[in-house]
């Protein structure tokens, strides 16, 4: 009975170290198995796009430095930075006084130039009327014509000057010529300032919905960009938007920035999305060159490159064998197979 029993435990201990021993063969099959998936190769749309890195600009026309046309004391600053403005609104107001009173000073001057062009007209009539009664000479009434002449030239000079220096009065108040936000102010009231060749700057003005995006696109894919390519670009302010544009611009001339070559190319924005983009905003930004229309794909990670070929795995009769594929476009986590498969095949895809 103890011989058996003895046995017993030696048969049984002999299993579990055999259990042991094999265990990880069984698992290193199971998990293999488990590393490895099938896709079938399916007809799908594959995009081809462009990825690059932009800022966000005004548009031309969209910022604008606002000045003063004449030197004068500011007298008061109708907007602080931050302001919301309206084409026309007043933002500035310079003193008025000097030129209020050179108004007046020509005014004057064309009442008494039209006040000597009566006095003329007058002579001139009584001249012409002597003359034909031979009460005076040719001279005479020749000498009254020209002073009648005279004074109509001293008149429209007069009514130049009220006309210039209401223009010049006009200018001590600055308007917005666009619609915008204040973004700068570099002007306080009580400064003296000085107009002369270069017209000393107000405040600076943008309108924050004329906007675009200016993109730095490497020299190997500027080839590919042309106006009007959809777009869609996200700003690290607002991460889970996407804002669409479109290409409006492909500028000629380079830009070098550590000795990389990159263009700029304009995109506009269609939609802000109820979202207030502002200027020097960095954008990534993605523009679409083309889409093919139902094309035969796989998942890109199904795809292996040896001595610049590439090559997916399919089963045949259940074992694994390579096939070399021609690919064509990729897009995100597809590729383009030309040839080498057909719809309804099965790739093998290790995770």
């Amino acid at each position: 009975m103890k011989k058996k029993l003895f046995w017993l435990f030696v048969i049984i201990a002999l299993g579990v170290g055999l259990f042991f021993i094999l265990r990880p063969a069984f698992v290193e099959k199971e998990d293999s198995q488990s590393a490895v998936r099938q896709a079938q190769v399916v007809r799908r749309d594959i995009g081809s796009y462009v990825l690059a890195t932009g800022i966000i600009k005004p548009k031309i026309g969209a910022e604008v430095k606002v000045g003063s046309r004449v030197s004068g004391v500011v007298e008061r600053l109708r907007a602080q930075i931050g302001d919301v403005v309206e084409a026309g609104q007043v933002i500035a107001e310079l003193d008025d006084s000097e030129l209020r009173a050179k108004l007046e000073q020509n005014t004057a001057a064309l009442r008494k130039a039209k006040a000597d062009l009566e006095y003329a007209r007058l002579n001139m009539e009584r001249q012409r009327s002597l003359l034909k009664k031979n009460f005076t000479s040719r001279q005479q009434a020749d000498l009254a014509e020209k002073e009648y002449e005279t004074a109509l030239a001293q008149v429209a000079q007069a009514e130049a000057n009220v006309e210039f220096a209401e223009v010049q009065l006009g200018y001590t108040k600055i308007y917005a010529p666009i619609s915008g936000v204040i973004a700068s102010i570099s002007t306080q009231e009580g400064e003296t300032v000085a107009a002369s060749l270069a017209a000393p700057t107000f405040v600076n003005l943008i309108d924050l919905q004329r906007l675009e995006v200016q993109t730095y696109v490497d020299e190997t894919d500027i080839g590919k960009i042309e106006t009007g390519l959809e777009a869609m670009f996200t700003v690290d302010t607002f991460r889970n938007t996407e804002f669409e544009g479109k290409v409006t611009a492909v500028y000629p001339k380079a830009v070098i920035q550590d000795n990389v070559v990159n263009y700029i190319v304009t995109v506009d924005i269609m939609d802000f999305k109820d979202r207030v983009l502002r200027p020097e905003m960095t954008a990534n930004v993605t523009i679409y060159l083309e889409t093919r229309r139902d094309v035969l794909a796989v998942p890109t990670s199904a795809l292996t490159r040896e001595r610049g070929e590439y090559y997916v795995t399919v089963l045949e009769k259940g074992e694994p064998v390579q096939r070399q594929v021609q690919t064509g476009w990729r897009d995100d986590g597809y590729t383009e197979i030309i040839s080498g498969l057909k719809e309804g095949d099965y790739v093998l895809i290790a995770e």
